[in-house]
């Protein structure tokens, strides 16, 4: 509970940014924040508020896992490490690929019709799903 008291300005920021399925637990030590902040700029002031909380976040007695939700019609960012994004036919690894987009490509969000897959275009316009833990929004 000590660390929750610490750590108050962060999670009342998170809940006033609406952040969506925020979950605060504390576990040996530890306090593990998870989330989706609606935006990167969202998710960009929480680590700033950690940081006047936690100087260089020194302490190690916080996880803050909030992703930043990219908005529909927004431009994400290919973040693969060395190799090229599939873009498949439908969302799923069975479904066939039907282009690729390099690592620090931007695309075009469509929509995400699930938390693993998201429907994009690409610069030469081909639309398809890509695997959204490859992708990050452009902020």
């Amino acid at each position: 509970m000590a660390l929750q008291e610490k750590y108050r300005a962060l999670i009342d920021a998170a809940n006033a940014a609406g952040v969506a399925n925020l979950s605060v637990r504390e576990q040996d030590g530890i306090l593990y924040i998870d989330g989706d902040a609606p935006n990167g700029t969202i998710k960009d002031q929480l680590w700033d508020i950690y940081n006047q909380i936690d100087l260089n976040y020194s302490s190690g007695d916080l996880v803050l896992n909030v992703n930043a939700r990219a908005e529909v019609g927004s431009q994400v960012r290919v973040i693969t490490q060395e190799t090229n994004l599939n873009i498949r036919k439908g969302p799923g690894t069975d479904q066939p690929i039907i282009g690729k987009a390099a690592k620090g490509e931007i695309l075009t969000l469509i929509s995400q019709p699930n938390e693993l897959w998201s429907s994009v275009r690409t610069k030469d316009g081909v639309e398809g799903y890509a695997y959204s833990q490859y992708l990050e929004p452009v902020s």
